[in-house]
């Protein structure tokens, strides 16, 4: 007989006759690679294989986040201001959450101390995932990599720099490169120089807006404690009250009227609001520089590792409109007393152009266009993943030059205000205004005749940016007093 698989066909192997009873590893898939029936078990797989990546990979992954994203444009950051933002990083890296080594920031601490400041383009931050561009040049420089500055050489090659410092170049670790870049210090750094200013500039503001009242023989009905008591906002009541102590003393600068126009008998109510925003600012700035923003945050606590938004620079961006805003303001308000007090038709008596000078109109008109909010803009970046920015960073440096121009028009108002009450010789001005005065005199001379008011202008915005003219005007014995009683006037309201 012969071989039955021979003969009949259907008794052939049945691997070769049922296709359904093939190689199962042949036909499905899904049997040959479980990670593909499971979506689950197909990321785990991938980040086993991630996990498995050569060390050394890892290491140029790190460099290569700050090399990609170091592409800032335009003037560097002089080197004070880099020095404030790497503090502030410091301060971030020190709170444990970004996944950094302590060699890391040592790194960090050892280049400031040496004020080794790299190079960091002012322009180029979104405010998105934090200031990654500004951060990835900071980084970048602390590799050893572009130019640095130090005192001892000026700018020049980084790693040359560093090595004349007795440093060694940074070389980040696994996680060290996302967290060199994540955060919003770059914003917040520039926002707490603008603040500053703009805190100092606007105690100046009242001395220097009494000095006016004077000048232009204003009436101080309108500092009344009983008319600011009705209108509890704390600023309002603490500008009125200054007013009040630098112009209760005696003074022949009185006039009859029982009112005067709005930039002088509005000063508390404007300034007020500055005062008030201001301090709100503060409080943001003050919050965000002691925040982790970084991504993600490590909880070792709990051994996870989260991702989350907290390097969206929203808040501080937000800030530095808000100040740009209020701090203009100031500006805006003492524009309109040079005018009077340049103009005869409204200076009661004074000579036409006693000083001869309008610059400060002109920064006033640049901060009408500067005080635009930078945060109500958004664009959607990195592949619409990013799909909301702050435009923090510009805001930031924005509210920069606001303050900046407030100061050259209050300095401008200064000497104008000096000048003219010297015209109204010999009336004999208020006590403490004598002293503000007096100051000026010191620094800056009466102006005889024409003659070039620029480093007149300059000695008088260093009065400003140096606070002097408070201390002079009000002695630290006063200024608490003048705490108190806006803190009492708003608490026996309330």
């Amino acid at each position: 007989m012969e071989d039955t698989a021979r003969e009949d066909p259907a008794r052939e192997d049945t691997a070769r006759e049922d296709p359904a009873r093939e190689d199962t590893a042949r036909e499905d898939p899904a049997r040959e690679d479980p990670a593909r029936e499971d979506p689950a078990r197909e990321d785990t797989a991938r980040g086993m294989a991630l996990c498995e990546t050569n060390g050394s990979m890892d290491l140029q992954l790190q460099a290569n986040l700050i090399l990609s994203h170091a592409t800032g444009v335009g003037s560097a950051l002089p080197p004070e201001r880099v020095r404030r933002l790497i503090a502030l990083r410091i301060n971030v890296h020190s709170k444990g959450y970004s996944g950094i080594s302590l060699e890391t920031v040592q790194q960090f601490v050892d280049a400031l101390n040496a004020s080794c400041l790299p190079r960091i383009p002012e322009k180029g931050s979104v405010g998105a995932s934090g200031d990654l561009a500004p951060l990835a040049h900071l980084t970048l420089g602390l590799m050893g990599i572009g130019e640095m500055w130090s005192p001892e050489s000026g700018w020049g090659n980084a790693e040359e720099i560093l090595k004349a410092h007795n440093l060694t170049p940074l070389k980040l670790k696994s996680k060290e490169g996302l967290a060199a870049i994540n955060g919003t210090q770059f914003i917040t750094s520039l926002t707490a120089e603008a603040l500053y200013r703009a805190e100092l500039a606007t105690k100046q503001a009242d001395v220097i807006a009494a000095l006016s009242i004077e000048a232009l023989l204003g009436t101080d009905n309108a500092y009344d404690p009983r008319i600011h008591q009705q209108r509890c906002h704390p600023g309002q009541q603490q500008s009125a009250y200054v007013l009040r102590t630098l112009l209760k003393h005696d003074s022949e600068f009185r006039g009859p009227q029982l009112q005067d126009a709005y930039s002088l008998r509005c000063i508390p109510q404007v300034h007020g609001v500055t005062r008030d925003t201001l301090t709100f600012v503060h409080t943001i700035i003050e919050t965000e520089m002691n925040s982790a923003t970084d991504n993600p945050m490590i909880f070792s606590d709990d051994n996870e590792i989260v991702s989350g938004g907290n390097f969206h620079g929203e808040y501080p961006g937000k800030a530095a409109d808000y100040l740009a805003i209020a701090v203009h303001e100031i500006a805006n308000m003492s524009v309109m007393r040079i005018e009077r007090l340049l103009n005869g038709a409204y200076s009661k008596g004074l000579p036409n152009f006693l000083v001869g000078s309008k610059e400060g109109l002109n920064s006033v008109s640049e901060n009408k266009v500067l005080t635009h909010p930078s945060t109500v803009d958004s664009i959607s970046t990195c592949g619409g993943t990013e799909d909301h920015v702050s435009m923090g960073a510009f805001a930031a440096r924005k509210a920069l030059q606001v303050a900046e121009h407030v100061e050259y028009v209050l300095a401008i108002e200064m000497i104008a205000a000096c000048q003219a009450i010297d015209l109204r010789h010999p009336k004999k001005l208020s006590g403490p205004l004598k002293k503000v005065h007096d100051l000026v005199r010191t620094k800056i001379m009466h102006l005889e005749k024409d003659r070039f008011m620029g480093p007149d202008i300059d000695m008088a915005v260093r009065l400003i940016q140096e606070g002097q003219a408070v201390p002079v005007a009000i002695s630290k014995a006063q200024i608490p007093q003048c705490e108190q009683a806006m803190r009492s006037d708003v608490s026996t309201r309330i």
